[in-house]
């Protein structure tokens, strides 16, 4: 372990969460924008549903009296009551999800965070730091673009007059969806740096359960380009038209498709790429399209590697278009570059994974998250537990209880270590 840290004391070392209290309380959430005949759960961004989730969660904060916080973007934060002037450690995720998602994504990171608060709090014990827990307006960005926006623009990285003129597929905008919600907050943004940020969230992928180790220790999470192109070309009659007199976008989109697959399989462990839209106009199964709309998802943990990506998928789709006399029009939806966590908060939480007995290993993660954004302004780290059968965005996504209990007691640990360090 490559830092020094400071080792919890004796009268807090053996704390521990209540598990039954934190599951209860995900499920409850969890019913809460309910997709029947799942346990999944849909409530996009700033929707009556993500009103719903939001009231449900201030009523616990306000339940065990912290201070309560809310800001122009619609963040929640809330802290312990503390006697010193300082900065909090925080933690905290996200409870919005995506049309189809599931229950512990984000959730869990909010209510491990709201347990942890609560263990504190009836433990009687006294800390040199309060502890905050929050949540980010539209971590998902499946409704509004890019995702990560809430912290985005908690952290400085978005002015917020810019991020409330987003506007979703309808023409909604952020600002108005927040003030029809009440959650348009006075506090202003950027918000304060913590003293240090730490997440637990579930895997999203299939590493943990594949190796059977409950603690995945973060090490930074994939840059991230998102990219939608739309592909103008001409419509006709898919009869009676000759191939090489057609101008078809539907063979330019699916040629960059499967050009993007052999790219990351050249490329290497460290690239992947995704195709996760692509909308046919007029959609006929007798007509050429006229218009293709498709979106490239790209990821690396090498920002150098990322933008080799990048080019080398601009410079396809112009050859390929080129030569189909397809036009294009490309927009970028999402560009973070790769994140690397702090070592000292990386070491804690193994440590406090080792101390627990539990099996943890180090890895990075390949899905955005919040930490990546309180990264640019303290030091963060994240804690992982496993994700049964890797699945996640999906109305099957679980995670064992005992996991969440074991994730949860790292966190506890891990944030009361922070509470007695000084970076």
């Amino acid at each position: 372990m490559g830092a020094d840290f400071a080792t919890v004391t004796p009268s807090y070392s053996d704390l521990r969460i209540d598990p039954d209290r934190l599951i209860r309380r995900i499920n409850e959430l969890g019913e809460i924008g309910k997709i029947e005949g799942t346990i999944g759960c849909a409530r996009l961004a700033l929707t009556d549903d993500d009103k719903a989730g939001r009231d449900l969660v201030m009523t616990w904060m306000q339940d065990l009296d912290l201070d309560i916080s809310i800001d122009g973007v619609g963040n929640v934060i809330a802290t312990m009551p503390h006697t010193a002037d300082v900065a909090p450690v925080m933690t905290g995720s996200h409870i919005d999800t995506v049309a189809t998602g599931g229950r512990y994504d984000g959730n869990l990171g909010v209510l491990a965070g709201l347990e942890v608060i609560e263990t504190v709090i009836t433990s009687g014990v006294t800390l040199e730091r309060p502890l905050a827990v929050g949540w980010f307006t539209d971590e998902e960005g499946a409704r509004f673009a890019p995702d990560m926006l809430g912290s985005l623009v908690y952290v400085g990285g978005m002015p917020i007059e810019d991020a409330l003129e987003i506007e979703d597929a309808d023409g909604v905008n952020v600002g108005d969806e927040l003030t029809r919600i009440g959650y348009r907050g006075p506090v202003p943004c950027p918000g304060p740096a913590p003293h240090a940020f730490v997440e637990l969230h579930i895997e999203q992928g299939p590493v943990l359960e594949d190796e059977d180790v409950t603690i995945g220790v973060v090490e930074g999470v994939q840059g991230i380009s998102w990219t939608e192109l739309t592909l103008q070309g001409q419509s006709c009659h898919a009869g009676t038209t000759p191939l090489r007199m057609r101008h078809d976008p539907g063979v330019v989109a699916s040629r960059v498709c499967c050009f993007i697959r052999d790219l990351a399989l050249e490329m290497g462990p460290s690239q992947v790429a995704t195709v996760g839209v692509m909308n046919f106009e007029p959609n006929l199964i007798n007509v050429v399209p006229d218009v293709v709309t498709m979106t490239i998802d790209l990821r690396n943990t090498d920002e150098s590697l990322l933008q080799d990506a990048e080019e080398r998928v601009r410079s396809y789709i112009d050859e390929i278009a080129t030569s189909e006399g397809v036009e294009v029009e490309s927009r970028t939806l999402a560009r973070f570059e790769p994140v690397s966590f702090d070592p000292r908060v990386i070491d804690m939480v193994e440590a406090a994974a080792h101390k627990q007995h539990l099996s943890s290993r180090r890895l990075p993660s390949g899905a955005g998250h919040d930490a990546q954004m309180l990264a640019r302004v303290c030091p963060t780290a994240m804690v992982f537990v496993p994700s049964v059968n890797g699945i996640s965005h999906n109305v099957t996504e679980f995670t064992e209880a005992v996991d969440i209990e074991a994730g949860a007691n790292v966190l506890l640990q891990t944030l009361l270590s922070l509470t007695e360090t000084e970076f």
